[in-house]
């Protein structure tokens, strides 16, 4: 378990990881089909629900209103590293994908710099690993907290330090960042009631007919 209860303002990133300890229980992580929002009630609005659609990128398929207060504007369907300045994406990238591929969680530390309209501020970032329904681990689990008057929007944030958390309760960390990423993986299916692309058949003069009917003329 990390320190986040011991920090003021910090207690919905407390709540979200005990919920997924509880959870798992004596398995490696639970199922994206496992997570009711009711057990997160007090945490909702810092909450989200990443995919994995390829090496060291998650998109945000449920994100909270704290998330959106944020950027401005509605961040379903982006990329988590939105939120951060581009010096800081390849970091919170590799720091993704070890939490897919170890499995474990980690924290991210976040600060953003003072600027006019803008003040200072600093967060935390909690990502757990999840097993979709296919049984992958594609799926993750995450609360934002970011504390301070947000300002003009949309924030984003410079990556101060990762922490590493074994998912059996090991000590934690600093991550360490790996060699670039490697090629992308094919997106899955994401389980959340959206649209499948249509498909068109080729037209029927392209293939030729498997049986050709073939007259005689012996009479």
């Amino acid at each position: 378990m990390s320190d986040h209860r011991t920090h003021v303002g910090y207690g919905p990133l407390a709540q979200v990881e005990a919920y997924w300890e509880a959870l798992r229980g004596n398995r490696l992580m639970p199922r994206r089909s496992d997570i009711d929002p009711r057990g997160i009630e007090q945490a909702l609005e810092y909450a989200f629900i990443l995919e994995r659609v390829a090496v060291g990128v998650g998109r945000l398929r449920i994100a909270g209103g704290h998330l959106r207060d944020l950027m401005g504007m509605e961040v379903r369907g982006m990329p988590i590293t939105a939120f951060f300045g581009t010096q800081s994406r390849p970091r919170v990238s590799e720091a993704l994908e070890e939490v897919f591929q170890m499995p474990g969680q980690i924290t991210l530390h976040l600060g953003a710099a003072a600027s006019y309209g803008r003040p200072a501020l600093t967060g935390r970032m909690l990502l757990l690993p999840l097993k979709s329904d296919l049984g992958d681990v594609s799926r993750v689990l995450g609360c934002l907290v970011v504390l301070g008057e947000i300002g003009q929007t949309p924030r984003r944030f410079d990556l101060a330090q990762a922490t590493r958390h074994s998912a059996f309760g090991g000590v934690a960390k600093p991550v360490r960042h790996a060699d670039p990423l490697q090629q992308p993986l094919l997106p899955r299916e994401t389980g959340f009631a959206e649209p499948k692309a249509s498909f068109t058949a080729a037209p029927s003069g392209d293939i030729p007919p498997y049986l050709r009917l073939v007259k005689s003329e012996q009479e």
